[in-house]
């Protein structure tokens, strides 16, 4: 497939999960187990053959160019396989230009300051992509489903009000609004995996001696509120989902498949930023030049 045609398809199938108004948002209307027709794990494999190299190409030009930077963001239920999509997605990058961050449970230092400072002190500078693994998007699903969480934020009491949900998802737009004013593009992508899926995946953690370190006991009492969550993603999604900063609700039962509409949701990102490698002045040109006719009359 040529490469305008490869973008294209790669538009087409990202385009299918993408939620820029979430208002009539429902996860119900999301299967986790889609596959968009795509009935073979080696054809989706193939796909992401041809788009890798397209990746890193692209990504090398956004470095060079200097001007963009690209934040993906990750979330999902445990063994959704957030961490196999970066993987295997930006397997072809060059590692200079692109930097992973996982968000576990805020540290000390962290607890005081705003729940958004230790993302924002590590977004990507521009040329390069920056992936977070988790985010502060936790704020409103894990603190949400427990709110207890809430008192060892260190919040003043008369501000833990009824209405926080809906404050944070507001504090959350008008920050990813700034961030892209200031050139960072923003693509957000909800792994949507099935109760089913995830207890197949425990067990297979469990039996395999080396995917034993994935396993904790948290894992299985976070399952039991497996419905409090689903709702929380729906109203992430519902009151998060921008033009500008959009979900992907990917299909996340076949990880072959996920992959595929990361992948294209990537691509179609970096392709709408016009990326070239910069071109020199004359002044430049000249000292290239002068260089070149250096090492070419040179004898060692």
């Amino acid at each position: 497939m040529n490469p305008r045609k490869l973008i294209k398809e790669a538009e087409r199938i990202a385009s299918l999960y993408c939620i820029t108004d979430g208002k009539k948002f429902r996860l119900k209307d999301f299967s986790p187990a889609d596959t968009n027709g795509i009935k073979s794990k080696k054809a989706a494999q193939d796909m992401i053959e041809q788009i890798g190299p397209m990746v890193a190409e692209m990504q090398e030009k956004l470095y060079a160019q200097d001007l963009w930077a690209l934040l993906l963001i990750f979330q999902g239920m445990d063994a959704a396989g957030k961490d196999g999509a970066i993987k295997h997605v930006m397997s072809g990058v060059n590692p200079q230009g692109c930097d992973v961050y996982s968000f576990k449970g805020p540290s000390n230092e962290e607890l005081q300051h705003d729940y958004l400072w230790r993302e924002h002190k590590v977004m990507p500078s521009r040329g390069k992509i920056g992936i977070f693994n988790r985010s502060y998007y936790e704020e409103v699903l894990v603190v949400r489903v427990h709110p207890h969480i809430l008192k060892a934020e260190k919040l003043p009491e008369e501000l833990i009000t009824k209405h926080i949900w809906e404050e944070r998802y507001d504090d959350i737009n008008a920050f990813e609004r700034f961030l892209t004013r200031n050139g960072i593009v923003i693509r957000k992508f909800f792994l949507h995996v099935s109760k089913e899926e995830q207890k197949k995946r425990f067990l297979e953690r469990l039996e395999d001696s080396k995917k034993n370190w994935k396993f904790s006991m948290d894992d299985i009492k976070e399952r039991k509120f497996w419905d409090d969550y689903q709702e929380a993603y729906e109203e992430m999604v519902q009151n998060t989902a921008t033009k500008n900063a959009p979900w992907y609700v990917i299909p996340a039962d076949n990880k072959w498949y996920a992959r595929v509409v990361i992948a294209s949701a990537i691509i179609e990102a970096l392709d709408g930023l016009d990326l070239a490698f910069p071109d020199v002045d004359k002044q430049k040109k000249k000292e290239l030049d002068e260089i070149r006719e250096a090492l070419l009359k040179g004898k060692d």
